[in-house]
């Protein structure tokens, strides 16, 4: 949800930005590999923002140096125009699997990142972690274990775990690639409700186009690799947002232009 600036009134600074960020691997046979080339870009509080590019061009590795998992080769990050270069409770991430510990319950599994960074009342953050298992349709499951839980019910879990401190970026990689369609559209809409209670900035990457358009206020385009931006479209369409929106001319016409921007090996839900 873009906000439009007043006139005479200076923009506001981006709460997260990319400035000439790149990554650089070095494989075991000595060669370099250039992931991700230069990529500036810059994200508004609030805003839902899908990142959509051909496989490897670098949209895990943006997401994992912009969540401070792995160090850029070269550029920077800035959080509130102050860079950071590692780990921060202020970006949370959901990855494209749960990463659920097997021998701990549901809400063991949520109240992890509290525990890790030590965060007090635990009193206050086990009934926090109560609320979202029960916001994100999981209520009556706090007790049981990953393995007595479906696809879709596990993906819940790793979202609850995200939202469990106040983290004021959401990263989500792919996070719902491996479930079936009718799951994956569920959890769509489930996704565009949390958002709008909580007001997060969401960075979203996909390879379905219908996915992105649905979800976001912009779609970043991205190269093969090496990944740059190649383009950044807006999605001009009115929330709240519906399943049958899919349906839309306006709708269509948005997702025919990330597909030509990727080229003809996107397919029809690339």
């Amino acid at each position: 949800m873009r906000r439009p600036v007043e006139a005479g009134t200076a923009p506001a600074v981006p709460i997260l930005a990319l400035r000439d960020v790149s990554k650089t691997y070095r494989t075991v046979r000595g060669e370099n590999i250039v992931a991700l080339s230069q990529t500036s870009l810059a994200f508004e509080a609030g805003e839902f923002v899908a990142i959509v590019g051909p496989s490897g061009c670098g949209k895990t590795t943006l997401l994992n140096i912009t969540a401070g998992l792995l160090r850029p080769s070269g550029g920077t990050i800035l959080f509130r125009n102050a860079a950071i270069d590692g780990p921060t409770p202020e970006v949370g991430m959901v990855f494209q699997g749960p990463v659920l510990l097997p021998w701990r319950k549901v809400i063991e599994n949520v109240l992890l990142p509290i525990e890790v960074l030590g965060l007090r009342p635990a009193s206050r953050y086990r009934q926090r972690a109560a609320d979202l298992i029960g916001m994100l349709g999981l209520a009556g499951f706090a007790e049981r274990y990953p393995r007595e839980l479906s696809g879709g019910m596990q993906q819940r879990v790793s979202i609850a775990r995200a939202l469990i401190y106040d983290s004021s970026v959401l990263l989500m990689d792919e996070p719902f690639a491996a479930l079936d369609a009718m799951t994956r559209e569920e959890l769509n809409l489930e996704l565009l409700r949390i958002w709008k209670m909580t007001g997060r900035t969401i960075l979203f990457v996909t390879h379905n186009i219908p996915e992105a358009v649905l979800l976001s206020d912009r779609v970043v385009v991205m190269t093969p690799r090496p990944g740059k931006v190649s383009a950044v479209v807006p999605v001009p369409l009115p929330r709240p947002r519906s399943l049958a929106l899919l349906g839309d001319p306006a709708f269509g016409a948005i997702a025919s232009r990330i597909r030509g921007l990727l080229g003809p090996r996107s397919g029809p839900a690339a």
